[in-house]
């Protein structure tokens, strides 16, 4: 997979977002591509920039409300093929440990 963005899509309101966020990240199954939800976003991995846009499109549908916010950030190396895991693995590689906490 050579399309790597971090997503974070949420409706503007008071109290809890998971239920929308939950819906957003659902639609996600409808696609090719592979996700990790963390707190504060949802990395996708996709082959192609089209299905990226496509699946982000349909998350942010999803959510309902009458102000929807989204961020989205996309890595898209054209010439490597490197997964999000990869790039984690690079940095522990670096760190000599994983990249987390005990805490």
């Amino acid at each position: 997979m050579s399309v790597i963005a971090l997503l974070s899509v949420a409706p503007v309101q008071e109290g809890s977002m998971s239920e929308e966020i939950a819906n957003a990240v659902e639609v996600l199954e409808g696609f090719d591509v592979s996700y990790e939800t963390n707190p504060m976003g949802t990395v996708i991995e996709a082959e192609d920039v089209s299905e990226l846009f496509e699946a982000v499109e349909a998350a942010h549908t999803a959510v309902d409300g009458d102000r929807v916010s989204t961020v989205l950030k996309i890595d898209d190396k054209r010439t490597v093929d490197q997964s999000a895991s990869e790039k984690v693995e690079s940095v522990e590689r670096h760190l000599g440990r994983e990249a987390s906490s005990e805490r």
